[in-house]
C-alpha cells in the first residue's frame, strides 16, 4: 500500500460517501470467512465499519485477509459501496455502508487475547466483565473496550466543558504545587523524602485548600484548577489514594454566589456533554433534616420515602426497646446528647416481605451500629401482625394515624440512646429498600441537593474533646461568634456539600480571614499556639495582610463522571487506576527501588513486603 495513512475514521462513512476510495486504520474487531467472502469489522474510536475482501481483491489481498486475527492493528484501502436493503444494519452508525478492499497492510500483529474485548453478555442481558486485577493488569487492551472508550470521551468533554464555563465566567485557571508542606487535613499525607534536606520530606497535596485561600489573598479572585489530590486512605468503589477535583474559589462572595456558580457550571457540563438539562437550581436540605428525614448527609433523593419520629411509641406500649430511643428524643437537645425512635412505612409491600427479607433488612440495620430492627405488618384487616404487633395490639388506629399507615404496609423501627445512630442505621435500611423495591423515579436520572447548615464541631468521644466536622478554615456562621467557646456543641458552619443521587460529590464552605477568629477554632479543638503555627502558620501570617471574604467548593471529577455514566466504581472512569491494594498490576507499582536510591534520600528500609 503507497499510502497507508488513514483518510476517515472508521465511524465516519454514510451513505452519501459510497464510490469514494478511502484508506482506514484500525483494529480487527472480527474477521469471518463466508463462502469465499471475508468480512472484517475494523474499529477505532470513533466506530466500526464493515470491509468486505471479495472476487475483486488481488490473491495477496485475500490472503492477507485471511490471515487476519482479532486484534491486528491494520489498514484498508477501498471503495466505499452501499448494502443491500436486507444487510443495512440499523445498530450501527455506519451500517448503510461498508469498504470492498483493494489492499490491506499489517501494521501489527497480536498475541492471542487474555480476555474478550467485545462484549460478553448472560442471558438475562448482564454484561461479563473480567476479573478486575486482570483487566488492570492489561488495562491497555480494557480500554480498547466500547464502554471505556465511551466513559473516557466523556471525562475529557466533562472536564473540557467545566473549562469553558469558568473561563467564561471570569475564573482564571491557576496551578498550585504538588510537593507542599505536611500539614494534618485527616487522611494520611502521601510523604516525598528530600535528598538536599535530609531528614525533611514533601507532602503531595490532599487539596490545594491553603494554597487556593492564598490566592485570595493575592488578589485572583475567581480561580479554579483541575486538581490532583493524594490522600493516603484505604480505597474503595469512590476513592482512590490519587483523584481529581474541578477545585474553585472566590473572593468578595457569599455562599449563595457559591452555589449558584456551581449550579450554572453543572448544568452547562450536562446540557453540552449528554444533551440533559438539569434544574436551573437544586434542592436544599439542612443537615438536621437530612438525618431525620433520611438518615444520611448525602441522600439519594430519586425515591420519596422519608423516615418519621415515632417517640410516641414508647408511651403506647411496655416495650422495652423502644424506650432508650425515647427518652432524650427533644430535638432541642444537642445531636451528641440526643436519642432517638425513628420509623419507616413502606407502602404495600407486606405481602411481598417474607420473614427472611426482613432480617435480611435487618443485617443492614446492625452493620451500621443499630441494635436491631423492630418491624410489625398491617394485614387486610387493618390490624398489625408479626414482630412486635403483641405489644401494639388495640393500638392500630393511634399508630397509623400518626405515622400515616395504611393496609398492607410494612412498618420499621430503629431505636437507640444516640439520636444519629438510630437515622444513620434506618438511612441505611431506606437505601436498600430503594434498590430492592426498584423504587426511583425514572424520571429523575439525577438528583442534586445541596446539604446545608452543617454542625461546626462533633465531639470526639474516645479522646474527650472537640473536633471540626469539616476542616478547621471553614467559617462558622456568625450568629454563633460570640458562643463558640461556651457552646461549640451548637455552632452551625457556613459549608454545604453538593450530593448527587446519594453520593457525596462536592464539599465547600465560607472561609475564615480574621487570624484572631482562625486562633480561637484552632483553640477550640485543641490546638497549641506552637502546634498551630508549625502547621498553619504561613496561612494565618497571609491573613494579616488584607485577607478578602472568601469560599469556594470543589466537586470530585472521578465520581460526577463515575455518575453521568450509570458506573459504580470511579476504576471505570480513569485511565489508569489502583486497584482496591492501591496498587498497579500493569506495572506493578509501588516497586523496590535501587540501595542507591534509598541511600541517596537519606533512608533506611527497616522492613520488606514478603
Amino acid at each position: 500500500m503507497e499510502n497507508s495513512k488513514r483518510t476517515v475514521t472508521c465511524g465516519d462513512l454514510r451513505a452519501s460517501d459510497v464510490g469514494k476510495t478511502v484508506v482506514l486504520n484500525g483494529w480487527v474487531s472480527r474477521s469471518r470467512n463466508l463462502g469465499g467472502l471475508n468480512f472484517i469489522s475494523l474499529r477505532d474510536r470513533y466506530g466500526i465499519t464493515q470491509v468486505v475482501v471479495g472476487d475483486n481483491a488481488s490473491e495477496d489481498t485475500k490472503k492477507i485477509a485471511a490471515s487476519l486475527k482479532s486484534e491486528y492493528c491494520i489498514a484498508v484501502e477501498g471503495v466505499v459501496i452501499a448494502r443491500s436493503e436486507k444487510d443495512i444494519n440499523k445498530d450501527m452508525a455506519t451500517g448503510e455502508i461498508e469498504v470492498e478492499a483493494k489492499d490491506i497492510e499489517i501494521f501489527t500483529t497480536s498475541q492471542e487475547l487474555p480476555f474478550s474485548i467485545e462484549e460478553v453478555r448472560q442471558k438475562d442481558g448482564s454484561i461479563v466483565l473480567p476479573n478486575e486485577d486482570l483487566r488492570l493488569k492489561y488495562r491497555y487492551l480494557d480500554l480498547r473496550r466500547a464502554p471505556m472508550q465511551h466513559n473516557i470521551i466523556l471525562r475529557s468533554n466533562v472536564t473540557f466543558a467545566t473549562r469553558e464555563y469558568l473561563t467564561s465566567k471570569g475564573f482564571l485557571e491557576i496551578e498550585t504545587p504538588t510537593f507542599i508542606k505536611s500539614t494534618p487535613e485527616g487522611a494520611r499525607d502521601y510523604l516525598v523524602p528530600s535528598r538536599v534536606h535530609p531528614g525533611k520530606f514533601y507532602s503531595l497535596p490532599q487539596s490545594p485548600q491553603l494554597y487556593k485561600q492564598i490566592l485570595m489573598v493575592s488578589g485572583f479572585d475567581k480561580y479554579f484548577q483541575i486538581a490532583r489530590c493524594y490522600r493516603d486512605e484505604d480505597a474503595r468503589g469512590d476513592r482512590q489514594p490519587e483523584f481529581t477535583q474541578i477545585d474553585m474559589e472566590l473572593s468578595f462572595t457569599n455562599r449563595e454566589e457559591v452555589l449558584e456558580t456551581t449550579e450554572g457550571m453543572m448544568a452547562y457540563i450536562f446540557k453540552k456533554t449528554m444533551n440533559y438539562d438539569l434544574p436551573a437550581h437544586f434542592d436544599r436540605l439542612t443537615w438536621d433534616d437530612a438525618f431525620d428525614l433520611y438518615g444520611s448527609d448525602k441522600p439519594d433523593l430519586r425515591f420519596d420515602l422519608k423516615m418519621q419520629d415515632a417517640a410516641f411509641m414508647a408511651d403506647l406500649s411496655d416495650f422495652a426497646a423502644f424506650k432508650a430511643g425515647a427518652e432524650n428524643s427533644d430535638s432541642s437537645l444537642p445531636r451528641h446528647k440526643r436519642s432517638g425512635l425513628k420509623a419507616l412505612v413502606v407502602k404495600n409491600v407486606a405481602d411481598k416481605y417474607s420473614r427472611k427479607m426482613i432480617e435480611a433488612l435487618e443485617s443492614v440495620a446492625k452493620i451500621n451500629h443499630a441494635k436491631g430492627l423492630a418491624w410489625m405488618k398491617v394485614n387486610a384487616d387493618g390490624k398489625f401482625e408479626g414482630g412486635i404487633s403483641k405489644f401494639y395490639a388495640g393500638k392500630e388506629s393511634d399508630v397509623c394515624s400518626k405515622l400515616g399507615a395504611e393496609k398492607n404496609d410494612l412498618l420499621l423501627f430503629v431505636s437507640d440512646e444516640k439520636w444519629q445512630v438510630a437515622c444513620v442505621a434506618l438511612g441505611a435500611v431506606r437505601k436498600q429498600l430503594g434498590k430492592d423495591l426498584n423504587l426511583y423515579n425514572p424520571k429523575d436520572e439525577f438528583h442534586f441537593v445541596w446539604i446545608i447548615d452543617f454542625p461546626y464541631f462533633a465531639w470526639n468521644e474516645e479522646e474527650n474533646h472537640w473536633e471540626t466536622e469539616h476542616h478547621m478554615f471553614t467559617l462558622p456562621q456568625k450568629k454563633y461568634w460570640d458562643t463558640l467557646e461556651s457552646d461549640p456543641g451548637s455552632v452551625k458552619g457556613d459549608l454545604y456539600d453538593l450530593v448527587l443521587n446519594g453520593y457525596e460529590l462536592a464539599s465547600g464552605s465560607m472561609r475564615i480571614n480574621d487570624p484572631a477568629l482562625q486562633q480561637r477554632i484552632f483553640k477550640i479543638v485543641g490546638y497549641s499556639n506552637e502546634r498551630a503555627e508549625k502547621a498553619f502558620g504561613f496561612l494565618v501570617q497571609a491573613f494579616k495582610f488584607g485577607a478578602p471574604p472568601h469560599g469556594g467548593i470543589a466537586p470530585g471529577l472521578d465520581r460526577l463522571v463515575m455518575l453521568m455514566c450509570h458506573e459504580e466504581s470511579i476504576h471505570e472512569v480513569i485511565a489508569f487506576p489502583k486497584n482496591n491494594l492501591a496498587a498497579s498490576p500493569m506495572d506493578d507499582c509501588p516497586s523496590v527501588v535501587d540501595e542507591q536510591q534509598l541511600k541517596d534520600l537519606h533512608i533506611v528500609c527497616t522492613e520488606k513486603e514478603a
